[in-house]
């Protein structure tokens, strides 16, 4: 995500440099060395290390997988909220957009919501990824997991 704050399609991802580019790799890396162990000389010891190294690597996905479920969850919720009261009487075609659709329509500005609302209710965007990129005025997201 860029400093200045301005956010868009091209840089919106949250890129945690130690977490992505440190741990995440020891951690995996960790996992192979301990196959690559067991295989070479199977043992209690070296069967031990390599399940253990699989459930570190295990709880670490989960570690980041739940927050981000939950983010998820308010996202929907705050999402719902904002469609509703943007589009008051539509309530019955919200309730029809997908979790994935709701978390990609979040970025667009208020002013943008009737037509992508419109676009994906046709059809027409139906992914995460395809509404995101229809987003011409940008809604920044600083406040994510």
């Amino acid at each position: 995500m860029s400093d200045d704050g301005v956010q868009n399609y091209d840089n919106h991802y949250r890129w945690l440099p130690l977490w992505h580019f440190f741990v995440l790799p020891i951690f995996a890396i960790n996992v192979i060395v301990s196959l690559v162990q067991l295989a070479k000389g199977p043992s209690v010891g070296t069967a031990w290390s390599a399940v253990v190294a699989i459930a570190l690597a295990t709880a670490i996905f989960y570690a980041r997988y739940m927050p981000l479920r939950v983010q998820d969850r308010a996202i929907c919720l705050e999402e719902t909220l904002r469609l509703e009261h943007l589009l008051p009487d539509r309530h019955f075609e919200i309730e029809k957009l997908t979790p994935d659709q709701l978390i990609g329509i979040r970025f667009a500005s208020d002013a943008e919501i009737p037509h992508l609302f419109d676009r994906v209710m046709s059809g027409e965007l139906s992914t995460r990824d395809d509404i995101k990129r229809s987003v011409q005025h940008w809604r920044s997201d600083q406040l994510r997991a």
